[in-house]
């Protein structure tokens, strides 16, 4: 692994007590719908009156308004080039009742941005967490530099995983690069796509086992949300699971993790 920058202080800029308010939903590899997850936990969230902020951290790839069929004026690119600040860059997504703040797809720049970048970025990051409940950040995939400094911000990260095998080794590795940043960090493990949830906690345990084997930690189960065609119809509607099928068992299964999430205290 990439050691930081000597420079570059790892650990969150912000008291633990705040940081609890930065949930970083990460995966290992794409295509574990990692993204598609946090709009709808924003969306819950929102559902049950919290004030959530959805941060779309997967830089050059970036697709969270994408997913919700959105043309923003304003995103991180603008940021970056310095015409905008952090906070002016929110937008807000009505249907959903949460706040959004866009990447730029296809904007590679964005993915190797200096580490003193990532760092403005992070404190910028910590002075929204003043107006929400929640701010959620949906990482890029992988276990890049970006990735590691944009997660050491939050309280908990949620590691997002299917039962396929490359999936599975993916979590693992990105869970053993969290802890080894941080070991006292409150990482948890997300199955999603599962077929059933029997299956969801067959697939969960043998990601603990192999934490447990190798890392000596048990990542906590945040939750299992069974594969369900209406998210894919939904994706393709751009739209968000909860305002088109929100009776879908995909639907309540978010809505259960969201509900957990929400009544922890602010506290480490």
């Amino acid at each position: 692994m990439m050691p930081f920058p000597a420079n570059i202080n790892v650990k969150s800029p912000i008291s633990p007590p705040m940081a609890a308010k930065f949930l970083a939903i990460a995966s290992g590899k794409g295509g574990v719908g990692k993204t598609w997850l946090a709009i709808t936990l924003a969306h819950a969230m929102a559902k049950l009156g919290a004030r959530p902020l959805l941060f779309d951290g997967d830089l050059g790839l970036a697709n969270v308004d994408i997913q919700l069929g959105l043309m923003p004026k304003r995103d991180l690119a603008a940021v970056f080039d310095g015409n905008l600040a952090l906070a002016s860059a929110k937008l807000h997504f009505p249907a959903g009742g949460f706040d959004i703040i866009a990447g730029r797809s296809g904007t590679g720049a964005l993915s190797i941005l200096a580490p003193q970048r990532i760092a403005d970025l992070r404190s910028d990051l910590a002075e929204l967490a003043d107006d929400y409940d929640r701010i959620i950040l949906d990482l890029g995939a992988g276990i890049d530099r970006t990735v590691r400094q944009l997660a050491s911000l939050a309280g908990t990260a949620l590691v997002v995983t299917s039962e396929e095998p490359t999936a599975l080794t993916d979590a693992y590795a990105l869970i053993k690069v969290l802890r080894g940043a941080d070991p006292t960090a409150d990482i948890r493990v997300v199955v999603n796509m599962a077929q059933s949830l029997r299956e969801g906690r067959k697939t969960y345990l043998t990601l603990a086992k192999a934490c447990e084997s190798f890392l000596r930690f048990r990542p906590t189960l945040a939750g299992i949300v069974r594969a369900d065609r209406h998210v894919r119809e939904t994706i393709r509607a751009q739209t968000s699971l909860l305002s088109r099928s929100p009776s879908s068992d995909a639907a309540r299964d978010v809505e259960k993790i969201a509900a957990a999430l929400l009544v922890e205290p602010h506290e480490p």
